[in-house]
């Protein structure tokens, strides 16, 4: 069985914690959750402690004092992640401009050989909710800049719904 682990950075996510939490615990297979909270002060950290009473091996929680950064969140999920041995590390919003029911697919693609799978929003079957029209424009004309510049070859290079091999994560100085 390969250990997943799902980072999702908060600030200020208590209308959303406590419905994202039980939507990815209730997928299968099963995956551990990684809140990296920046010091909310709605009380979305007191929220993940109540849910993490009820799923101790699951939802894990780190608490960082003060806002520092969406980038700072994740180098310290993938640290905390790499030293816990966890073998499939994704990344994740809060908000469900991601939709959590997609997690297994994104765990599949890297079970089957990817390195890195990048769940798209402008892909067949991607798609992008609870955003204004004008992030919208602005995350997809990101994407077509980036693209035609450095050819990567990836249809959402702004995308922040990832899975990553562990190996990967390893070979990158955090």
């Amino acid at each position: 069985m390969t250990e997943s682990v799902v980072i999702i950075p908060t600030y200020n996510e208590i209308e959303n914690i406590e419905r994202m939490l039980d939507t990815v615990l209730a997928l299968d297979p099963p995956f551990h959750v990684l809140i990296v909270d920046d010091g909310s002060p709605d009380g979305t950290a007191a929220a993940v402690k109540a849910k993490q009473a009820d799923h101790p091996e699951r939802i894990h929680l780190l608490e960082r004092s003060g806002k520092l950064g969406l980038g700072t969140a994740y180098i310290a999920g993938f640290r905390w992640a790499l030293e816990q041995g966890y073998d499939l590390i994704y990344e994740m919003d809060c908000d469900f401009s991601h939709n959590p029911q997609d997690l297994p697919r994104l765990r599949q693609a890297c079970v089957d050989g990817a390195d890195v799978a990048v769940g798209s929003r402008y892909t067949r079957g991607g798609k992008v909710s609870n955003w204004p029209v004008g992030r919208i424009l602005m995350s997809y004309f990101a994407s077509v800049y980036v693209n035609t510049v450095l050819w990567l070859g990836v249809r959402d290079s702004t995308a922040g719904f990832k899975c990553y091999r562990a190996e990967v994560l390893r070979t990158i100085d955090l």
